[in-house]
């Protein structure tokens, strides 16, 4: 492996993590749609039970790439998960091991917390990603699940007088 180094982030790393997020939308095409700040990063990293877990990737102690992670439940397997909702390797650090790294200390995460799986989405434009997942990880697409989202800005049935 290279020089990598990964640790968990801590509240204090809350502007690093907002940071690597606004590079991951750059390279997503969607920094049109960050509203969050580095407060929000502090706030979701602070506390007993944070709501989000993130892993920072660090080169010679600068940060490189982000995981950003929470815990999910199966009711299938009566077991919890971890939903991987970001992983991103700034451009010129990719190829070096960072974000291998970064998903094997999820995956350690995932077994010392007894969980059944770890699932994350990926875009289907970036056929990169989706070769690296599933030819160096052995990760399934999984086809015939569709991911949803409703926009709790927007009316939605809970609020709405109509059933749906």
């Amino acid at each position: 492996m290279s020089d990598i180094q990964i640790r968990f982030a801590k509240p204090e790393d809350a502007r690093t993590v907002h940071h690597l997020v606004v590079e991951l939308a750059i390279f997503e095409k969607l920094v049109h749609e960050v509203v969050s700040t580095p407060d929000d990063m502090r706030r979701a990293l602070t506390g007993p039970n944070p709501m989000v877990e993130v892993f920072l990737a660090e080169s010679s102690g600068q940060p490189v790439g982000f995981a950003l992670f929470f815990q999910t439940f199966s009711t299938f397997a009566g077991r919890p998960g971890l939903y991987l909702e970001d992983l991103f390797v700034l451009p010129d650090y990719r190829r070096r091991g960072a974000a291998m790294a970064l998903l094997q200390a999820l995956f350690r995460v995932a077994r010392e917390r007894n969980c059944a799986r770890v699932e994350w989405s990926v875009l289907d434009w970036n056929e990169p990603a989706i070769k690296f997942y599933t030819e160096r990880l052995g990760a399934k697409i999984l086809k015939e699940w569709l991911r949803c989202r409703m926009e709790l800005g927007t009316p939605d049935f809970a609020t709405s007088s109509e059933t749906p």
